[in-house]
């Protein structure tokens, strides 16, 4: 037993130096100018380390952004409010899209790796959601915020809608610009007219 645990921290180590590894890389690199080589000789590991650990290019920028996400998911689960549980739902939704927009913010290359490969390796018929666990916490809260709020509203689809933009190039661009706290007003506009808006009569 004691003999597993100088290589459970040495791969501890490994981890942590290869998520920051392809940090700093695509913080200077286009996604797609990545490659495993490249991130196992910053991080000073075996290439085959890095496989054996993430799988594929892709499996590393998603435990990476996994990695950066869980700040996030730890703010709103034990966190103080309005983050955290203790304010209403429609603050905590407020404060939970200018979160999200600060990580996206912070990660802008990473979002444009992960949006590559949706666009050239995704299924057409899979469920963001489940491929994305991440994606699928962010819309899993909003979603129930929504329904604490308003529960005569398709949560489920309008919080599709509120992340929809935020996965598009045009939106990173503006990222890019500097522009996170206009795209933070923006969302918290659509929300609060999401809050408050009748009802549509489908009836008719």
């Amino acid at each position: 037993m004691t003999q597993d645990r100088p290589e459970r921290a040495d791969a501890a180590r490994n981890r942590r130096a290869i998520l920051l590894a392809t940090e700093e890389l695509l913080a200077r690199y286009r996604p797609e100018q990545i490659s495993m080589e490249q991130v196992a000789a910053a991080a000073g590991v075996g290439k085959g380390t890095v496989f054996h650990r993430f799988g594929s290019r892709m499996g590393l920028m998603h435990a990476l952004m996994a990695e950066r996400a869980l700040a996030l998911t730890e703010a709103v689960s034990v966190g103080p409010p309005p983050l955290g549980p203790g304010a209403p739902a429609a603050e905590r939704l407020l404060a939970f899209l200018d979160a999200i927009v600060d990580v996206i913010a912070r990660n802008k290359g990473l979002l444009a790796a992960l949006g590559h490969a949706d666009t050239t390796t995704a299924k057409s018929d899979e469920d963001p959601r489940t491929a994305h666990p991440v994606y699928g916490f962010w819309h899993g809260h909003i979603a129930d915020l929504l329904t604490a709020e308003r529960p005569d509203l398709d949560a489920e689809l309008q919080a599709h809608i509120l992340l929809a933009g935020l996965q598009s190039r045009s939106i990173l661009l503006l990222l890019e610009q500097g522009e996170a706290e206009r795209l933070a007003a923006a969302l918290r506009s659509l929300a609060r007219a999401l809050l408050h808006a009748p009802t549509e009569d489908t009836t008719g």
